[in-house]
């Protein structure tokens, strides 16, 4: 269950849990097709997909079956879900954002405001699976890791090339 990163441009390869009911989704096809170790749950919430070693979640939703299906019952699902997960994510699918879907996207956005959950749109199944990799990717141990190390290298690049940086030196050396 180790997720494996090598040097830049090597694949990622991770485990992916998702809720049974997306067994036959193009989320799970592309996910397999990528090499990806897909598992399924029932004991997941419907419509979820998680990055265990990542510790990031996402549920999945369509604003058109939101629109359908009502969405009262759904906001108890995402309340259920981000109860259970610390880093979850919304990904709200629509082919074309227009206001009701919006409106829709701000009710959600208001009910939760102030809570754990971050609210992605897309388009189609292929940003869908994007964003999902991107943010679990970069939210891996080593990839953080590397992250981290990269911006305290760039930080203190930046300080050492100070004007401010070159006074405190000179102010240092004066007082000694």
């Amino acid at each position: 269950m180790m997720e494996s990163v090598g040097q830049e441009g090597s694949r990622w390869i991770t485990t992916v849990i998702m809720s049974t009911a997306l067994q036959n989704h193009e989320v799970s096809t592309i996910l397999q097709s990528q090499q990806h170790r897909v598992r399924y749950s029932d004991s997941v919430e419907t419509g979820s997909v998680i990055f265990s070693l990542s510790g990031v979640a996402f549920i999945l939703a369509d604003t058109q079956d939101l629109l359908r299906t009502g969405e009262e019952q759904f906001l108890d699902r995402i309340q259920k879900f981000i109860n259970i997960h610390r880093n979850s994510f919304l990904v709200l699918s629509a082919a074309l954002h227009g206001p009701e879907e919006w409106n829709i996207m701000f009710r959600i956005q208001r009910r939760f405001l102030g809570s754990n959950l971050r609210i992605i749109p897309v388009h189609n199944t292929a940003e869908t699976v994007k964003f999902m990799l991107t943010i679990a990717k970069i939210t891996s141990k080593p990839c953080a890791d590397d992250i981290r190390y990269k911006m305290a290298v760039a930080k203190a690049h930046i300080i050492e090339k100070s004007p401010v940086w070159e006074m405190l030196q000179q102010y240092q050396l004066h007082c000694n």
